[in-house]
């Protein structure tokens, strides 16, 4: 029978990556002064729970706790590169991620929705043709944000990480040896991707808002803030069967799309940042097979 190995995940964070594990989480960030700080984290029990094996709850709860570990490994990422009287902590935090998020949720979900609401009014359309426009808008703000932001000196070089994080873990899971020349080698697009997510959430939006009908203004932008975990929760669940189906080539097709806009949100990393991204992962790793007590290091 074929070794069926663990499901490990990541990020990219600001010069640096995390990666996520079945027990532990490890961030490593080359700091300024070219060492490499590597933090090690306990996840929560929720991934060894029942809940987190029934389909569709695991999704929602799996996602809860990615964010916080994703907003603890950037805050982390964020704190080695500043000095110290600049460092996020506290308050300013809290207000900082709350305004991020709502700001995402209006951008991403409620201006889509309040727009193709007035060209409904304006144009006549029927709610199948509303939502697929409302849907439009929603993949366009994404595809043009990723592409906007990726001018950014400082994005790109996100972007290189973000792919030195994809081409570790397809080197792992090909079973070749965790070195920078070979991780070089395999391609920065991976099926289990955030942003295939996010791209199966767009197009589940416009499937499932099409069926709810034509609703007034303010029902409709209630109903796309309440029906954001559901479509979450179909988006995982999508996420975890076409990246089961890769195997067989009939099935490939499905992803496609998925790894197209990764050619968005990765870049060829230079063989620094892939370094950084072995020691997330082998840290990570490390850890599972022989844990110990130590949480950080310096390399």
């Amino acid at each position: 029978m074929e070794e069926r190995l663990p499901v490990y995940g990541g990020q990219a964070v600001i010069e640096g990556v995390m990666m996520r594990g079945t027990q532990v989480c490890a961030i490593a960030v080359r700091a300024p002064d070219q060492s490499i700080t590597v933090e090690i984290e306990p996840l929560s029990s929720l991934y060894q729970s029942r809940l987190a094996k029934i389909p569709f709850l695991r999704g929602l709860l799996k996602l809860w706790d990615a964010l916080s570990l994703g907003i603890h490994a950037l805050t982390f990422s964020a704190n080695i590169q500043a000095e110290e009287d600049e460092r996020l902590e506290g308050g300013p935090l809290v207000l900082t991620l709350l305004a991020s998020l709502a700001a995402g949720l209006g951008l991403f979900f409620l201006l889509p929705a309040s727009v193709a609401y007035l060209l409904e009014r304006l144009l006549y359309l029927n709610a199948w043709q509303s939502n697929f426009i409302e849907g439009l808008i929603r993949l366009g703000l994404l595809v043009g944000y990723i592409w906007a932001i990726a001018f950014m000196p400082d994005i790109r070089r996100v972007y290189g990480y973000h792919g030195a994080e994809h081409k570790t873990i397809n080197t792992f899971e090909a079973g070749e040896l965790l070195e920078v020349e070979s991780v070089m080698r395999f391609p920065r697009e991976h099926p289990r991707c955030g942003t295939a997510f996010l791209l199966t959430v767009v197009v589940l939006s416009i499937l499932i808002f099409s069926a709810l009908g034509p609703l007034p203004l303010v029902y409709r932008l209630v109903s796309r803030l309440l029906f954001a975990p559901l479509i979450a929760s179909l988006a995982y669940e999508y996420i975890r069967l076409t990246s089961w189906m890769m195997r067989f080539s009939w099935a490939r097709p499905l992803v496609i799309p998925n790894l197209w806009l990764q050619r968005l949100t990765t870049r060829e990393p230079d063989p620094a940042m892939v370094e950084v991204a072995i020691a997330a992962f082998q840290a990570m790793h490390a850890r599972e097979v022989a844990p110990n007590d130590r949480n950080q290091s310096t390399v």
